[in-house]
């Protein structure tokens, strides 16, 4: 007879799963052993096998519920009625959001999905693509110059490239808070993009003195 599941199965297997993430993030994946993910997560090692066989299976669920979540969260925020600028700004502040207390999972979508095989890269991988779209749509309708161009998605991706490693450097008791970085973010991308695909000055100079 299959071992019937505990009630609180779920909200132990999410804590073991944030003690892993703590850990992997501060130590590397490929240095953490079973043992002493058992013994972070304060269980013993034949318990943490209840959870999960290998420490694969925890890396994965560690990105994939991390990635579900923000998901989640961009897609509720999303609002494709709104003004252009402040469609945009919501869907910053909202993953700003989703990325408080979430350092640890971050950190470990960037810096260890690498170790999983490729079919299960490919699926988180997709996840990614998912938000991409999502922020794409809505830096095309704050940049709409861009839309079809080369440059929407190099656009896009830095803006993740400003939220996403922001907690390097962020701190809730510093002079900026998360919304007033989504101020930020959202005018650095809106305004700073209006000048791509113009000519440069000394491009049209040039142009001018061949004619």
């Amino acid at each position: 007879m299959a071992r019937s599941r505990a009630n609180d199965y779920d909200d132990k297997r999410q804590a073991i799963l944030n003690r892993s993430a703590e850990l992997f993030s501060a130590h590397g994946y490929d240095r953490a052993s079973m043992n002493k993910i058992a013994e972070a997560c304060g269980v013993s090692k034949a318990n943490l096998y209840h959870y999960y066989k290998d420490k694969e299976g925890l890396l994965f669920d560690v990105i994939r519920f991390h990635l579900e979540e923000l998901l989640e969260v961009v897609e509720a925020a999303d609002n494709p009625a709104a003004a252009p600028e402040t469609r945009l700004r919501g869907l910053i502040a909202a993953l700003l959001e989703a990325y408080r207390d979430a350092d640890s999972q971050h950190n470990v979508q960037i810096s260890s999905m690498r170790f999983l095989p490729a079919e299960r890269q490919a699926e988180l991988k997709g996840m990614e693509r998912d938000l991409v779209r999502i922020f794409s749509a809505a830096v095309a309708g704050a940049t709409p110059h861009l839309k079809g161009t080369k440059m929407l998605t190099p656009v896009t991706m830095s803006l993740f490239g400003m939220v996403n490693w922001h907690y390097l450097w962020f701190k809730s008791t510093g002079s900026v808070s998360r919304d007033e970085y989504a101020e930020i973010v959202t005018r650095l991308i809106s305004d700073g993009a209006r000048s791509l695909l113009k000519p440069s000055p000394k491009t049209s100079k040039r142009t001018a003195a061949a004619e």
